[in-house]
């Protein structure tokens, strides 16, 4: 087996977990099915993570950041604040509709974490991983169209990833996508209204 940057194996194992446990769920994805998964050998997972609950963070933090980067590179120039964050919105949107496994593993891992006494901080860490993305988000989008919020960001952010959560999860349950949509819109027209533009 070639070597490899302890960083670069614990990115191929993570990556390896997160399509595991798509696959087959959190409870059943074990950790030599994660190393079989990534073609390593166990002692190589157990080198790169000492516990479950490390690789569980990882994977939290990596699914997280692939949807951000995601919304940042459509958070592009626009002819109008309302385009702006709509198209940021869409790119999302278009993720969940692409890897509807994949967003339903993030409320496995939730589940799975506040049902485990000693994993709780886990499911605490990725809601509020969640709004740290959406601060950042708001923050890029301010760059594009200057403006003040009305609420504080603080507020906003939560707001905003609890409607994401929402509506994906209702996605995952009734599978509509016009619904979907028509929640997008309003919630765009909601953020707008929330700030005020600098002239």
């Amino acid at each position: 087996m070639a070597r490899m940057p302890l960083t670069d194996r614990r990115r191929q194992l993570t990556e390896a977990a997160i399509r595991a446990m798509t696959r087959d769920g959190v409870s059943r994805t074990t950790t030599r099915s994660i190393a079989a998964e990534a073609g390593v050998s166990l002692s190589v997972f157990h080198y790169c993570f000492d516990s479950k609950q490390a690789l569980l963070e990882s994977v939290i933090e990596t699914i997280t950041a692939h949807y951000v980067t995601l919304v940042k590179a459509a958070i592009l120039p626009r002819p109008t604040l309302r385009e702006t964050v709509r198209a940021g919105f869409q790119a999302y949107w278009d993720h969940v509709q692409a890897s509807p496994g994949a967003h339903l593993l993030t409320y496995e891992l939730t589940q799975y974490a506040l049902r485990q006494p000693e994993f709780g901080h886990l499911a605490r860490k990725q809601y509020e991983s969640y709004c740290e993305a959406y601060t950042v988000l708001l923050e890029e989008l301010r760059l594009i169209h200057p403006f003040e919020l009305s609420v504080p960001v603080t507020v906003l952010a939560r707001y905003l990833a609890a409607m994401t959560d929402g509506v994906t999860l209702n996605f995952l349950v009734l599978g509509d996508d016009k619904a979907a949509a028509e929640i997008l819109d309003m919630v765009t027209d909601h953020v707008v209204g929330l700030v005020i533009e600098e002239n």
